[in-house]
């Protein structure tokens, strides 16, 4: 199974959970004394380059039996590499990781990340971390949901990783680097032309290798190790599936709550959102046009969906950064949604007003409970995603 059935998000965003059978296979290529002596200048990486593979537990895997999925070592490498290389911005301030940090679920905890030259991003970072999606897959590269494409960005206007990259690095604010620039500056450091030759087998990279790898690297994050995937586990397999404590009280009460007013956007079982992009009622007359800035008026108001494992790491939330906390966002469903012309319907009653969801106290804090049982805590401290220039 390729590495292409999978797909960002923080794009990103799937499937069901991983059981604690989920491990990460042996590792991959060696490098020579003489190349591993080059790249530990600069690099604090193993000899032999760690294998970014995952084994997937039999419920996740469209076969029901346990799967593979092939990540190449060498590409999600470099591409780990890059993402946490100043070398990608124009000035050298920023990287991947400026906006995307591991140690908040590939998130900012700022409502506009900094970029070069003391300029702030016009939208909030979303969080980067995923689980593999198996529903339907598209022409190899980008993942599907539901009959429709996965797109990045809060507008949704880039259909792949790569695309994605290429804005990024390209935006004046956020790095401000011509990719064709880029490559060229790579193409004379000694340890990019080693990790180019395991990857890709040239030393001279160019823009389309350069995003490959980044979103090699990206396609790696899977986010599906939490005490939620657990418990799932218990829920498909019955409790003899591992030894995860059983819901409490509160976090049962809230899980009931997610399923019956949350999950039909956002997906049941915390994956791909079942809703790719909406209005959620934030305003009635927005500034910032989400989805209509760039497909017309019909989609103004409307913004991607976000994946909600880790949340309780990747605030401050919505595409501005609103709102600081959960408690804040919950405040918002249960008593501020806007009457906005393109509020989804499942946010409106049948008069088509506001469906506003009334949430008491106590149901916020048994929701925020289970919320934060998908908190992934492989994802943020394992040392193959973490910063190798350390």
């Amino acid at each position: 199974m390729n590495a292409k059935y999978f797909s960002l998000l923080a794009t990103l965003l799937f499937s069901s959970c991983l059981t604690e059978s989920l491990e990460v296979i042996e590792s991959g290529p060696s490098f020579t004394d003489e190349e591993y002596a080059t790249l530990s200048q600069e690099l604090n990486i193993p000899r032999v380059i760690d294998n970014f593979d995952i084994t997937l537990a039999a419920h996740m895997s469209p076969s029901g039996r346990e799967e593979q999925v092939d990540v190449d070592p060498a590409r999600a490498l470099l591409g780990r590499v890059l993402f946490y290389d100043n070398r990608l911005s124009s000035t050298g301030e920023t990287n991947c990781s400026s906006c995307h940090k591991q140690e908040l679920a590939f998130s900012d905890d700022v409502a506009f990340s900094k970029g070069i030259n003391n300029q702030f991003t016009e939208r909030n970072s979303i969080a980067l971390a995923a689980v593999p999606n198996f529903q339907t897959s598209y022409d190899g590269v980008v993942a599907s949901f539901s009959g429709e494409t996965v797109q990045f960005f809060w507008d949704e206007r880039a259909p792949s990783i790569q695309v994605q990259s290429r804005e990024t690095i390209e935006n004046t604010i956020e790095m401000g680097h011509n990719l064709n620039e880029l490559a060229a500056n790579l193409n004379e450091v000694a340890t990019y032309r080693i990790l180019g030759r395991y990857a890709f087998g040239t030393e001279q990279l160019d823009p389309v290798l350069i995003t490959q790898a980044l979103q090699d690297f990206c396609n790696s994050l899977v986010s599906a190790n939490s005490r939620f995937d657990r418990l799932r586990d218990q829920e498909l397999f019955g409790p003899q599936a591992n030894n995860e404590p059983r819901w409490t009280t509160q976090e049962q009460r809230g899980l009931g709550l997610y399923r019956n007013n949350c999950g039909a956007c956002h997906s049941m079982d915390m994956t791909n959102p079942g809703v790719n992009a909406a209005s959620n009622g934030l305003d009635l007359n927005p500034e910032d046009l989400g989805k209509g800035e760039h497909f017309g008026r019909a989609f103004n108001g409307i913004f991607k969906v976000p994946f909600l494992r880790n949340i309780e790491l990747t605030g401050p939330y919505m595409h501005d950064g609103r709102f600081d906390t959960l408690e804040e966002v919950l405040d918002h469903y249960s008593n501020s949604i806007a009457p906005h012309i393109n509020l989804h319907p499942l946010l409106q009653d049948e008069a088509g007003n506001p469906r506003n969801l009334n949430f008491s106290d106590e149901d916020k804090a048994a929701l925020i409970a289970f919320l934060q049982t998908t908190t992934d805590e492989r994802l943020i401290t394992e040392e193959r995603f973490s910063n190798p220039f350390r």
